[in-house]
């Protein structure tokens, strides 16, 4: 080897030794750079906290994407490759997260990892309306008007009320998971209707044996729910309706009243005696038989109170203006009672 060639091969040492160090540290400005950007705290303790939405189905880049307009990654490509390294790939769960500091990217991905969501829910009471339901349900987030437009669609129960023009009665009374879904007011009244047939299904049986329809059931349910809420009264209010029904008498239940008043939106919290009177199909003190429809959504209790109603012959309640209810087989009895819990509390 000449002294020329030896000089060539140690220059290309050189370069091939400085091009390795050069590896090595933009490798180790790399790695620190990735370690800054996967563990650094991205919130900061005592920040307010950030609100991240991944719906179902996202994958990590959308994610990804989320929180780069949020300023939570530098780019989505970054939170794909933690999320791969993790072998989290698929298992990020959907929901509403509330995000609080101190959080690095990596606290992100666990969190995100074991669904640690916000439980937004929504509690809707026994008896309540479609219009009472969507008001609740809009205080939650879900669009009013969206909601009342998916409950007057009677599709979802039309297989178990052929004559539903409505779901009224039929949005089940539970506490639900507010949904995420592209249309959330649909999917609030689905998983409401999917609830009212889970109950209603072990009971077909009895109803069909009692000669009854889901309908009638419903309907009946509803003013039982909707006289009382003393639990142990249902299957005794229960009983009056089915005896007056079966005697043809009228029905005469102040609930229907007021859920005319509403259809109206003329209720004001009071009945007049000129409300008795009012010309519509619910009004039970002049229209004889069941109501046209339910007048709120019953809950379990109630349904199951008018499939085993109280072996009784009464035929009168009265209120004793504590949450029960005086009961009576005769008019003459009926109307002491009124005298004593109504006429004499009026004169006080």
């Amino acid at each position: 080897m000449t002294p020329k060639t030896g000089s060539a091969v140690a220059s290309w040492g050189r370069r091939l030794r400085l091009l390795a160090l050069l590896v090595a540290l933009l490798g180790a400005a790399g790695w620190l750079a990735w370690q800054h950007e996967t563990q650094a705290p991205k919130l900061a303790a005592g920040a307010a906290p950030v609100k991240l939405v991944v719906p179902p189905g996202a994958t990590a880049d959308a994610i990804g994407r989320k929180l780069e307009t949020q300023g939570l990654v530098r780019h989505p490509i970054v939170f794909r490759l933690l999320v791969r390294s993790r072998g989290l790939g698929g298992q990020l769960k959907a929901g509403e997260y509330a995000l609080e500091g101190p959080l690095s990217l990596e606290d992100i991905v666990e969190l995100l990892a074991r669904g640690d969501v916000v439980r937004n829910e929504v509690t809707i009471p026994e008896g309540r309306t479609i219009e009472e339901t969507a008001a609740l349900a809009a205080a939650q987030g879900i669009d009013h008007d969206d909601f009342i437009e998916a409950a007057r669609d009677p599709a979802l129960i039309r297989d178990l009320d052929a004559e539903a023009s409505d779901l009224e009665g039929y949005l089940f009374p539970d506490t639900y998971e507010v949904p995420l879904a592209t249309d959330p007011a649909v999917s609030l009244v689905r998983r409401m209707v999917e609830r009212f047939r889970e109950v209603i299904a072990p009971e077909r049986t009895r109803i069909e044996k009692k000669e009854l329809t889901v309908r009638k059931v419903v309907i009946l349910a509803s003013l039982v729910e909707l006289e009382t809420a003393a639990a142990e009264e249902r299957p005794r209010i229960a009983a009056v309706f089915l005896n007056r029904l079966a005697r043809r008498m009228l029905l005469q239940t102040d609930p229907t009243i007021i859920y005319a008043l509403k259809r109206e939106g003329t209720w004001n919290g009071n009945i007049r005696r000129r409300d008795l009177e009012m010309d519509s199909p619910y009004n039970t003190y002049r229209y004889p038989g069941l109501p046209p429809g339910p007048i709120g959504s019953p809950g379990r209790e109630a349904i199951l109170a008018v499939l085993d109603p109280a072996d009784t012959r009464d035929l009168y309640f009265v209120s004793r203006n504590d949450g029960t209810h005086h009961f009576s087989e005769t008019l003459r009895e009926h109307n002491r009672a009124v005298d004593r819990y109504q006429r004499r509390r009026r004169g006080r």
